[in-house]
């Protein structure tokens, strides 16, 4: 990598220190290239990115961004996973890494909060930002519905007397 890219690199990914909603730092070591390509494929599959940082590189671009307190995880072979919504990239990651004991998780951050691998699976745990979405509206829609069905049911109540009464009409 020659000077102007390294640069370019650095100020690249100190953007996306700064706008991350969260940032997952881990160990690939023993990770294949399938192995690599098949979590970067899931993670941009749930709106994140999976990025291999040269270390010095990586620290470098650390440097005034809220998440500096984890420039000590980047050591031996490293990789970056990010993402806006600050529960995507931990999520994928922990998901990935219980079936493959390859992809250690050292720790992460979001925002000015450092996280270490017990808060980075903290994370992983709280639903997304759809499932909290999908949850609400189910919320709202739920007193609507049954609304809906207490000032429903005295006309069908009427409507199967009418109907009785006509029958029993029709009988006679």
């Amino acid at each position: 990598m020659e000077k102007a890219e390294k640069r370019e690199f650095v100020a690249w990914l100190n953007g996306v220190f700064k706008d991350s909603g969260s940032v997952v730092v881990a160990h690939y070591t023993g990770l294949t290239v399938a192995q690599l390509s098949d979590l970067r494929s899931k993670m941009r599959d749930a709106g994140g990115t999976v990025k291999v940082a040269k270390n010095r590189l990586a620290k470098i671009a650390l440097q005034g961004t809220d998440s500096e307190g984890i420039a000590d995880l980047f050591t031996g072979q490293t990789l970056v996973a990010y993402s806006n919504d600050p529960i995507t990239a931990p999520k994928i990651a922990i998901e990935f890494a219980k079936g493959n004991d390859k992809l250690v998780i050292l720790g992460g951050s979001m925002g000015a909060t450092t996280l270490d691998p017990d808060g980075v699976k903290a994370l992983a745990a709280l639903p997304s930002l759809d499932e909290l979405r999908a949850k609400l509206v189910g919320m709202i829609q739920t007193p609507a519905t049954r609304i809906a069905q207490i000032v429903n049911a005295p006309a069908g109540q009427l409507a199967r007397v009418f109907g009785a009464y006509a029958r029993k009409d029709e009988a006679a």
